[in-house]
């Protein structure tokens, strides 16, 4: 036991908190939103996107003497149908699930064969995951404003107005139309970026798609 909580420990220093890895943005590029603000391509992002796929690289950025250093680095998958169901899979460099079927977030390590089940509601709350993947009502929880432009991109901050949630600010880089990029400012001043790819809008994905089975002899955690 004590051998398995040391490993989960050290994943935990490698990895992004769970929460922030549930930031996902996917939508087909629109030409029409080249010179768009950024408030205005999300909100038409969120209005127009019931569901989505692609692919995410996330890592820790720090920056040093004016130089961008990156490290723990983590490459996979997602999918989401709103609100409140997704499948975000890490691929490398270790495996691991993040699921939720509108009710429930289920988060399976499968080197360490546990799962961890949290109400959804309470996982949700004011976190980038309520974003992307609860309802359409962004300005219930966050503030939104206007950003400065950088790296090619048009950029709004939401700002939680929780004053218990793990993010200060929260970054989105939207470009033709997409969110292109994102930032994640936590209350320890450290930065965690995610970029999406290979995205597809709107799939038909049905809703037995999101139940998540626990897998044989796994441990489970309420």
């Amino acid at each position: 036991m004590k051998n398995q909580q040391s490993i989960a420990a050290k994943r935990r220093d490698l990895r992004l908190p769970a929460l922030a890895v549930l930031f996902v943005a996917a939508v087909l590029v629109l030409p029409s939103f080249a010179h768009a603000a950024a408030l205005e391509q999300f909100k038409t992002f969120v209005a127009t996107t019931q569901s989505a796929r692609g692919e995410f690289t996330q890592q820790l950025v720090k920056i040093d003497s004016g130089t961008v250093k990156a490290s723990n680095k983590s490459t996979g998958t997602f999918i989401f149908s709103r609100p409140g169901k997704f499948i975000w899979t890490y691929q490398k460099p270790y495996e691991q699930l993040l699921q939720a079927d509108g009710e429930k977030l289920y988060i399976y390590d499968k080197d360490l064969n546990q799962v961890t089940v949290k109400k959804l509601g309470d996982a949700l709350g004011s976190s980038p995951a309520a974003i992307l993947f609860g309802s359409n009502n962004l300005e219930q929880n966050f503030t939104l404003k206007e950003g400065a432009p950088k790296d090619g991109m048009e950029w709004l901050e939401a700002t939680p107005k929780a004053k218990d949630t793990t993010f200060e600010r929260i970054g989105i880089g939207m470009k033709d139309g997409v969110p292109a990029a994102m930032e994640l400012r936590d209350s320890f001043g450290q930065i965690s970026l995610l970029t999406f790819g290979r995205f597809e809008k709107n799939p038909a994905m049905p809703a037995s798609q999101f139940k998540f089975t626990v897998p044989k002899g796994a441990d489970v955690f309420q």
